[in-house]
């Protein structure tokens, strides 16, 4: 994705709005969730089936989470370009790297009905304008001492690159802006070891593959000593956490490097802000003081967590000086009540007063 249209958008799950008066149930409530959002089955529970009736049950999950999935891109495809982003949910295929589950998914009838769907879920992202990545979890690394972690990480990404390649973003260089971000890993052995494992995994992956700065191991200067091999993705949150209270401006050389080792694709962002328990009665108009904050006694910990609500309107604006150049994914836990609400927020300075209007 070359062009220069700002989007963000939110992660995984999707929260509908409630109906005027409410939900008559909670269970009515559960169920317009349910269809709008991948589900899971776990290992354990396909251990304790038939092999008939395992099979039966993933293919009901992946049947499910194959049309929540086009589901929530649909949704994304009908908000204004500014809204045009979003981030897919990893589980999409339940347990697809583990040993015991591998032979189901390879079963032909299965395999036609994943590539299908995934195939139908990208051509209507495609159609749509609607960026997509991914976001493995936490174990998935590239550098770690710990033999198992590691083939585990590696098998993780290849995953995901896989998913991506079904939905044809599997050629070339972050194909229409498509990605599969992960982080680092442990801080000991560090960015060497990132580096030597990369070639391990495949080659779609390592053209999908970006990295982002976390709040305590590898802050930005870290992995920027990655551009070269794998885009950077900017964390603005875990920025402010790692340098106690840097907000980076678009100016700032930094953002340069970031750019450039994007290699012609318009860059992703990560935002979120503090949570508001933390923060009561903070005025909105102002950006959070990480010295006064902590000296107030709250700490990294309490600073890192992610806020329901993009709340704090300074934050807003720095994300809206930050869309001139990339786009960005809304880290926060409502979802995309907020993105959609960071997006009112935003879109007049960026000249889209009308789109504000529209989409409220």
């Amino acid at each position: 994705m070359t062009d220069d249209t700002p989007r963000l958008g939110f992660c995984c799950k999707f929260i509908p709005d409630a109906p005027p008066g409410g939900y008559a149930t909670q269970k009515a409530a559960k169920d317009a969730a349910l269809v709008m959002n991948a589900t899971s089955v776990t290992i354990a529970h396909l251990r304790r089936l038939s092999p008939n009736a395992a099979r039966e049950k993933l293919v009901a999950v992946v049947t499910h989470n194959l049309g929540a999935l086009r589901r929530q891109v649909e949704w994304v495809a009908g908000r204004p370009p500014l809204e045009r982003l979003l981030r897919l949910v990893s589980g999409v295929l339940p347990g697809y790297t583990h040993p015991e589950v591998r032979p189901l998914y390879a079963e032909p009838d299965l395999r036609a009905a994943i590539e299908a769907g995934l195939a139908g879920i990208g051509e209507a992202a495609r159609a749509g304008d609607v960026r997509l990545s991914m976001h493995p979890g936490p174990f998935c690394i590239l550098a770690s001492r710990n033999p198992a972690a590691l083939e585990n990480g590696i098998a993780e990404l290849d995953y995901h690159a896989e998913v991506m390649a079904m939905m044809g973003y599997g050629t070339g260089w972050h194909p229409h802006g498509a990605h599969v971000n992960i982080h680092v890993g442990a801080r000991d052995p560090g960015i060497p070891a990132f580096r030597e494992t990369l070639p391990r995994v495949s080659r779609t992956a390592r053209d999908l593959v970006t990295v982002e700065n976390d709040e305590t191991s590898f802050g930005l200067d870290d992995v920027l000593r990655l551009g070269d091999l794998v885009p950077v993705v900017l964390d603005l949150h875990h920025h402010w956490i790692h340098s106690r209270g840097e907000y980076i401006e678009p100016d700032d050389p930094r953002i340069a490097r970031v750019r450039e080792s994007w290699r012609g694709v318009r860059p992703v962002s990560h935002i979120s802000v503090s949570r508001e328990e933390f923060l009561p009665g903070h005025d909105p108009e102002r950006a959070p003081d990480f010295a006064a904050l902590t000296m107030a006694g709250l700490n990294g910990r309490d600073l890192a967590g992610h806020s329901d609500m993009m709340w704090n309107r300074a934050v807003n604006a720095l994300v809206a000086r930050h869309l001139a150049w990339s786009d960005f994914e809304i880290e926060a836990k409502l979802k995309n009540l907020a993105s959609v609400g960071i997006a009112q927020d935003v879109a007049p300075a960026l000249g889209l007063a009308a789109l504000a209007a529209a989409a409220e």
